[in-house]
Parts: structure tokens; C-alpha cells; sequence
């Protein structure tokens, strides 16, 4: 359900454990999600920011190099931040699939493997891995009071990784994109925290999405075809911020 004609700041208010910042290139989400975490961090909460953003730039906001270790804002007491490199987790991720079958494989099974892991599935798996810890280990969060992710996980995202245990099958009966096999294949060690995730994503009570929008009909579509997607999957907090100043 997209919430609209509230006050200007009600998504600030009775802000869940999680708020997931989303929308098209541009429209001043990550802006967004950093003046949220100082308000939270002001109100004298505990807060982690972490981004997935590819063009990330949290640590020009606040005048620091922050990468992918937790970082202290000095001047936001209560504040830490982190960035994630999607480009980087997905090297790791193919990484860790390739590596335990190198050697052991002929080379054109290994370059087949490779090809599979090259496509923007990976990255957004990838990426996805990379916070999952973030949103379902408890012990990793315990200090803070609100994680605050800049970029949320695509529908796209979150419908790979509600597939059936049986990859195969599935592709075979042609339901599935066969270039998100390699991608998939690396999950089943980690299935039950995704299931955590993936339930902590479509509870309200737990999970918030803030999608981000300019006043121009381009970014309107793209966070009106995102609310229906992630609607569809169940994930129903959904507040519309149209970032800018409305002429009278």
C-alpha cells in the first residue's frame, strides 16, 4: 500500500528497526537516507547507514572515506556508517562458487561457470548477500536502534531469491531466467537466513520502504512500477517522497 497526502515528514515518523531508501538515479535518495540517519542519531538513537549504492557517496556527505568497514561519523554522535561496493561483492561472490571447483573442473566447465556469474544477477545477489546479515543476524545489529540502507533490494531481487529449492526444475520448466542459475546456486548454504530476510522485508512492523521520486513523470513511473512489485511480494509500508519544492 503507497501511503500518499500526509504531512511532509510523516515517513519519519514511528520509523520501524528498518528503513530501506529506493528510487531511479538521481533523485536525492541516498540525501534522503543521510538526513534520516541524523535525525534518528540527533534523537539520541544508535544508527548504522548502509549503502549498496554503486555510485555511493554517504562519505562525500559527511567529508569521509568510509568503504566497507563500519565507520564513526564524528560529527553525528550515534551514527556509523558503511559502504558496500556491489562491483567488489560480486567478485567475492564468484569467487567463493568458482574457487572450491578450480582444478578439480575442465576449464570450459570453469569459463561456462564464469560466464553464468558475469551478468547484472550476480551483482544484485551479490549485493543482497552483502546486507543480509544487516537486516537477519541480530548479534550484527544489537547496538543499533535503526539500520538505515540506501537502495533497496529491486522486485527483481527479492522474486530470485523466493525460488523453489529446485533450481533446475524450475528452469527446465521454463519459469525461470537460466542466467540467474550460476547466481542461485550459491544460496542454499545460507537459505535460512535469507527466509529470516526475506520475512523481516514484508513486515510492517519491522521493515519500511521509502521510495524516492523528483516531480518528473520518469522517476513518478519508476517508483509507481516499484511499489507494485514490491506490493505484490507483500512488502506493503510504502511511503512516496517526492524530493523537491512544489510551485504554488
Amino acid at each position: 500500500m503507497l501511503l500518499s497526502a500526509m504531512p511532509p515528514d510523516g515517513w519519519l515518523h514511528s520509523l520501524p528497526r528498518f528503513v530501506f531508501f529506493t528510487g531511479k538515479g538521481g533523485v536525492g535518495k541516498t540525501s534522503l537516507a543521510c538526513a534520516a540517519a541524523v535525525h534518528l542519531a540527533d534523537a539520541g538513537k544508535r544508527v548504522l547507514l548502509v549503502s549498496t549504492d554503486p555510485a555511493s557517496n554517504v562519505g562525500q556527505v559527511f567529508g569521509l572515506t568510509i568503504g566497507d568497514a563500519i565507520t564513526a561519523i564524528p560529527d553525528v554522535p550515534g551514527l556509523e556508517a558503511l559502504e558496500i561496493d556491489p562491483e567488489q561483492a560480486a567478485d567475492a561472490y564468484r569467487e567463493r562458487i568458482i574457487s572450491p571447483v578450480r582444478g578439480l573442473l575442465p576449464e570450459r566447465e570453469i569459463a561456462s561457470i564464469t560466464e553464468q556469474l558475469s551478468g547484472s544477477c550476480t551483482t544484485e545477489i551479490a549485493s543482497f548477500n552483502e546486507f543480509t546479515g544487516f537486516l537477519a543476524d541480530d548479534a550484527l545489529t544489537a547496538r543499533y536502534d535503526h539500520v538505515i540502507f540506501d537502495t533497496a533490494p529491486t522486485g527483481h531481487t527479492i522474486r530470485l531469491l523466493q525460488l523453489p529449492g529446485d533450481w533446475t526444475s524450475f528452469l527446465d520448466e521454463g519459469k525461470g531466467d537460466a542466467s540467474c542459475l550460476g547466481p542461485m546456486a550459491g544460496l542454499d548454504r545460507t537459505r535460512g537466513m535469507y527466509a529470516v530476510a526475506l520475512q523481516r522485508l514484508s513486515d510492517p512492523s519491522v521493515t519500511r520502504m521509502v521510495l524516492v521520486a523528483r516531480a518528473q513523470r520518469s522517476a513518478l513511473r519508476e517508483a509507481a512500477r516499484t511499489a507494485t512489485d514490491l506490493a505484490d511480494l507483500g512488502i506493503t509500508d510504502q511511503w512516496l517522497v517526492v524530493n523537491g519544492v512544489m510551485p504554488s
